[in-house]
């Protein structure tokens, strides 16, 4: 498999929305009782190919979505998106989470699950076919659909790269 080369974007002037995937609670029982803490797991994008995720953690479930989004804000990746939908299939693993993208007609709608099914409509695709496959865990599958959506390439990048390989070809 190719090394995914991601499309990092800054957040500076751009309007995020954003989507909580999954709220945990963890419980750390020391000498002195139980502990509460809460992850969760935000989605951040402008609906026209920026998106991001990330994870926060705190004491209390509103500061652990507020790092949640801070971190989603650092990570956000540029996707092409081509009338509503991506450019072709695409596979990606994650531990033992992996997901299928494929591109879908006009007017079909994302079918996809619940974690990817945020990250798809972050990103702003309109129609798409998804399977999630092996694990459910909410974080590796997001981190997986995330790997998708960044080894996805435009026609037009593709056909400069085979352009170049023909050249070298011919040229000697």
């Amino acid at each position: 498999m190719s090394k995914v080369i991601y499309t990092k974007v800054k957040a500076g002037d751009l309007e995020l929305k954003e989507k909580v995937v999954s709220i945990n609670r963890v419980v750390k029982t020391t000498k002195g009782g139980r502990a509460f803490s809460f992850s969760a797991l935000v989605v951040v994008g402008n609906e026209q190919g920026v998106v991001g995720h990330g994870l926060g953690k705190a004491k209390e479930v509103q500061q652990a979505i507020t790092k949640g989004i801070e971190d989603a804000k650092k990570n956000l990746i540029k996707v092409p998106v081509m009338k509503g939908t991506i450019p072709h299939d695409q596979y990606a693993k994650e531990g033992a989470s992996k997901v299928l993208i494929k591109p879908a007609a006009h007017g079909t709608g994302v079918i996809a699950g619940g974690s990817m099914r945020s990250v798809l409509e972050s990103v702003g695709i309109t129609d798409v076919l998804a399977k999630s496959l092996g694990s459910a865990n909410p974080q590796n599958v997001v981190k997986a659909t995330f790997k998708a959506l960044a080894m996805l390439r435009e026609p037009i990048q593709i056909s400069k790269t085979r352009t170049i390989g023909l050249k070298r070809v011919f040229n000697g």
